[in-house]
């Protein structure tokens, strides 16, 4: 844990005790502060009581008192309307800030000299943040990978000698973090999404775009959508270093990716950074941008390209997306449990042919519709969960699928089929464009039983 010291002796709210929370006010009272937490769910109350944490409902608290309000990320800040915290941090005129920002000022005073990386974007930003921690990492970097991307900034190790930050940092988490400046910042791109909690999408750009603002040395910016691209102008103006990335075609300066490989150009002038033919993580349009945003961010912190294309032939990807479980024979299992919906989905299909195709679960609006350009690439569907029945209403007349109801029963099915096939490569994948929650807690606990079941069929070879 990194205690935080730069508000030692003074008072300080925390609202939201789930984990980030719950970890902000114990660093901040580890480093010295006098913190009063609260939270709406009274259980998270009384697990912060239980350590060691003093509670109590803000509404009574002597606001001119406090320093700062420190909001856990999912408290709505301003739309669709402020929290009560937050009107009566706002009504005292007491600053609201969350764990990023915590974070960000104890690195000013005592971790300045550690490399920091934080990457953004609506797409794409787990996968990119882990690829560059693992690049780092391959050259024998002390690297501390977390953020939103599931470790609490504030769990990791304190600020050392040589010691990177690699931060995934969410829209929610920007807007709670003004001081966040990285040595190298990533937005990779923009789309429609959370305008639930910040009202417009001007808005929501203008706030992923705060993290390459202010970056110290590089800013890593897709230029592949207009509010992107209209930021990476604004952000070069500004007289900032400015990487742009593409997957759309080929730019003057910056890196773009040109089949499987990626360029990278100088005053029109292009040579080949990385090859990314069969690295079965990597695969995909989208994962050619998410390589280019960390070959650009890993070249600005001085890692050479030989090391760069060795560390991503080694890179695992991350679980249940798109992730290469396990082989039988010729069959490939994926594992993509992530995609959650059709939007999701749509990135798995457009990666692979000759596909065995499961999905399925609970429907999110629009069921699968929206991937009719993708059905020639799957030779049969095995249907799941509560959307089963509206899947194969869609993908009648155009699929060949089954409706297996669990799970299990498709994965048995899949396989058979797939081994059973005579097709070159074969993939089984397991990409639902659904919710979990009529069968499984989660989507990660979806993509373990996927996995487990893979991997209890006779003479499969692990992948991972």
């Amino acid at each position: 844990m990194i205690p935080i010291t730069t508000f030692a002796g003074r008072t300080v709210a925390v609202f939201g005790l789930g984990s980030s929370g719950l970890l902000s006010a114990r660093a901040l009272k580890a480093g010295g502060a006098t913190v009063i937490a609260f939270d709406d769910n009274e259980k998270s109350v009384a697990e912060a009581q239980a350590a060691g944490i003093a509670t109590q409902d803000l509404h009574g608290l002597d606001w001119p008192t406090i320093a700062a309000l420190v909001l856990a990320p999912g408290v709505p800040l301003t739309h669709p309307k402020p929290h009560w915290s937050a009107e009566l941090a706002n009504k005292a005129g007491v600053e609201i800030i969350g764990d990023i920002e915590l974070f960000c000022r104890e690195r000013g005073k005592f971790g300045s000299h550690c490399p920091l990386v934080a990457i953004t974007g609506t797409n794409g930003k787990s996968t990119t943040t882990a690829l560059i921690a693992h690049l780092l990492e391959s050259v024998g970097r002390d690297v501390e990978l977390g953020g939103n991307i599931g470790v609490p900034v504030l769990a990791l190790a304190p600020f050392s000698a040589g010691r990177h930050y690699v931060l995934e940092v969410s829209s929610y988490q920007i807007d709670l973090a003004p001081s966040l400046k990285p040595t190298v910042g990533v937005l990779l791109n923009v789309t429609e999404d959370h305008l639930d909690r910040h009202g417009t999408m001007q808005n929501y750009a203008a706030i992923k775009e705060r993290l390459v603002a202010q970056v110290q040395e590089t800013a890593v910016i897709g230029v592949d959508d207009d509010w992107t691209r209209a930021a990476a102008e604004r952000v070069a103006k500004a007289g900032k270093t400015v990487a742009r990335i593409s997957v759309l075609g080929p730019l003057r300066d910056g890196f773009y990716a040109e089949g499987s490989r990626i360029m990278r150009a100088a005053r029109g002038k292009a040579e080949t950074a990385a090859e990314l033919a069969g690295i079965g993580s990597l695969r995909g349009l989208h994962n050619a941008q998410n390589a280019a945003a960390a070959i650009a961010a890993c070249l600005a912190l001085g890692v050479g390209l030989t090391a760069i294309q060795s560390g991503l032939a080694s890179f695992p990807g991350l679980a249940h997306r798109m992730q290469p479980i396990a082989r039988k024979g010729n069959v490939l299992f994926v594992n993509d449990s992530k995609a959650t919906n059709a939007d999701s989905a749509a990135k798995a299909l457009a990666s692979f042919h000759d596909i065995f195709w499961i999905a399925g679960g609970r429907p999110k609006t629009g069921g699968i519709v929206s991937l009719a350009e993708f059905f020639p690439r799957i030779r049969k569907a095995y249907l799941i969960g509560e959307a089963a029945a509206d899947f194969a209403r869609t993908l009648d007349g155009k699929v060949a699928h089954e409706r297996d109801g669990t799970l299990a029963r498709a994965v048995e099915a899949a396989a058979r089929d797939a081994a059973a096939s005579g097709i070159e490569e074969p993939v089984v994948l397991l990409s639902p464009a659904c919710a979990s929650f009529d069968q499984y807690p989660n989507f990660e606990v979806r993509g373990k039983a996927f996995t487990d079941l893979v991997r209890a069929i006779a003479g499969t070879e692990s992948l991972t």
